[in-house]
């Protein structure tokens, strides 16, 4: 007779119980959630364009965040953010990159060459006046980072560095027009200047058309 009671109370008591465990342990939510987004910063130097440059950056931010939002290089584009596209092509040490898809703390003491670094509009870059002269820049949005790779991928060519369609991984390499092609495979350009950009990188390179 006596049992319903006392699971009534023990019920009772048991609500009372964690009802005064959850209010010492629960911590605010605002307090959670001030904590979770706190960023965690850090001084990251670069030589951009041959110039010494200190930001003060979110360990999160990638090298393409830190040029255009931090440096205002804007030349650099922001296409898929996935590194599909090319559109955010630099080079890093002589080496063209996706800097989307790369860290700016990453680089701390790298010397990064952008579009704005390659050549002015009184003195431009051969490579950006082939472009200009074959008419490989269309809509233009792609054209900082094609630039930027077809500079880098003749260097790589003078380097010995083969790719995917050279017959002989040892001997020395030749900037043919299939393998200029083929290495920059990884720049798209939705315009279909493909034509136009390897008459460009052929005439800077000196390959016959």
């Amino acid at each position: 007779m006596d049992r319903p009671g006392l699971l009534e109370m023990n019920r009772r008591d048991l609500m009372v119980g964690a009802s005064a465990t959850a209010a010492i342990t629960t911590v605010p939510a605002g307090a959670l959630a001030q904590e979770a987004d706190a960023p965690v910063r850090q001084t990251v130097s670069l030589t951009v364009n041959g110039e010494r440059r200190e930001m003060d950056l979110d360990l999160r931010t990638t090298l393409l965040d830190a040029l255009r939002e931090h440096l205002h290089l804007i030349g650099t584009k922001k296409g898929c953010d996935h590194g599909q596209c090319g559109a955010c092509t630099v080079m890093a040490n002589g080496r063209r990159m996706n800097s989307c898809l790369s860290l700016a703390v990453m680089h701390e003491g790298d010397d990064i060459t952008t579009i704005e670094g390659l050549g002015t509009p009184d003195d431009l870059h051969p490579m950006q006046a082939a472009f200009v002269k074959h008419d490989g820049y269309q809509c233009g949005y792609c054209t900082p980072g094609q630039i930027c790779s077809a500079v880098a991928v003749l260097e790589e060519v003078k380097a010995g560095i083969p790719s995917h369609v050279s017959a002989d991984l040892t001997a020395r390499q030749e900037a043919t027009l299939a393998e200029l092609r083929e290495r920059m495979s990884g720049n798209l350009c939705r315009c279909g200047a493909y034509s136009n950009i390897l008459d460009a990188m052929g005439e800077v390179a000196g390959v016959p058309a």
